[in-house]
């Protein structure tokens, strides 16, 4: 029977766990630039994005070879262990311990041993930690080898249907969504594909966000990948939008919309009425019409005059 993790996808965001053997905390002094020959390796695994099969031999090796593994979630980590029956020791590593714990598995690498380190699901340090400890390790001369294997962008990339020779990979779109329709706004002229993991509960307005100031493109949903329920939903926006409306959206999602082809079509006269109102229902001070010609101009890319005479004359 299938063994699978809860999510998929690097960059689970998720809060620290308990440790399972906590390494001893001893004084690291750092030594000059160049490593040591007798230092130990740092592997990076790439770990499986949902199916526990998704695993390379040499991943399994390595874990099992290594002195010591850190896993952004220790308890994650260890249902993957169980089933390949590895029993190396387990110490955690996530986002709000990676800048002081890295000091001390850069004090057990300087002493020689191999240190692997994992993320939840996928490859390390892509939307999730491992960059603190990548880049110490490398400022001190330890030598830092991959462990090649699962990325959720890559697989979910390979299966679009859309251009995979030149890609813009943008890690979680903004929660906020001010932010988020300025980052929108900046792309609209990138002909790059776009990738983007996106939450769940954020996956409506941010497809919302996309149809409005991207225009109709096309756009590939990619849930549950490797999994029983794996789902990818491919189409025009606005299609795939309707087609979300009422459908229940779990696990980390994989967003990959198409770069910008021939010339951008200009927003309507209707959809920038639309926007306007939109802005003036988000509450709090009504906006003025200056500041809102000034506001949806930088959005849409249209001029200030034009969107300002609608103001005026609806």
């Amino acid at each position: 029977m299938r063994q699978n993790l809860h999510q998929y996808g690097e960059g689970g965001r998720k809060k620290g766990a308990g440790e399972d053997r906590p390494i001893r905390e001893e004084p690291f002094n750092p030594p000059a630039r160049g490593g040591s020959e007798t230092a130990g390796t740092l592997y990076v695994v790439a770990t499986p994005i949902g199916n526990l099969e998704v695993i390379t031999l040499r991943a399994i090796r390595i874990l099992k070879e290594v002195r010591l593994i850190a896993a952004e979630d220790t308890r994650r980590t260890r249902i993957l262990l169980a089933k390949y029956g590895i029993s190396t020791p387990l110490t955690s590593l996530y986002d709000q311990n990676e800048a002081k714990k890295s000091g001390l598995l850069i004090a057990r690498l300087l002493k020689g041993e191999d240190v692997a380190y994992v993320s939840d699901a996928g490859t390390p340090g892509i939307s999730d930690p491992g960059y603190i400890l990548v880049r110490e390790a490398v400022s001190l001369g330890i030598r830092v080898a991959p462990v090649p294997g699962a990325s959720a962008l890559i697989a979910a990339l390979s299966v679009s249907g859309l251009p995979m020779d030149s890609f813009l990979f943008l890690g979680f779109l903004p929660s906020k969504s001010t932010r988020r329709r300025q980052l929108l706004t900046s792309l609209r002229e990138e002909k790059r594909t776009l990738i983007f993991y996106e939450s769940p509960h954020r996956l409506l307005a941010s497809m919302n966000d996309i149809a409005e100031l991207l225009g109709d493109r096309e756009v590939v949903v990619s849930r549950e990948m490797t999994k029983v329920y794996e789902e990818f939903l491919r189409g025009p926006a606005g299609d795939v939008l309707n087609g979300l409306a009422n459908a229940t959206i779990r696990g980390e999602v994989t967003l990959i919309v198409a770069g910008r082809s021939g010339e951008a079509p200009e927003c309507s006269d209707v959809e920038i009425t639309r926007r306007c109102e939109q802005l003036r229902r988000e509450g709090g001070e009504e906006p003025s019409r200056r500041d809102l010609a000034e506001r949806i101009a930088q959005e849409t890319g249209v001029s200030r005059r034009r969107v300002y005479k609608l103001l005026l004359f609806p």
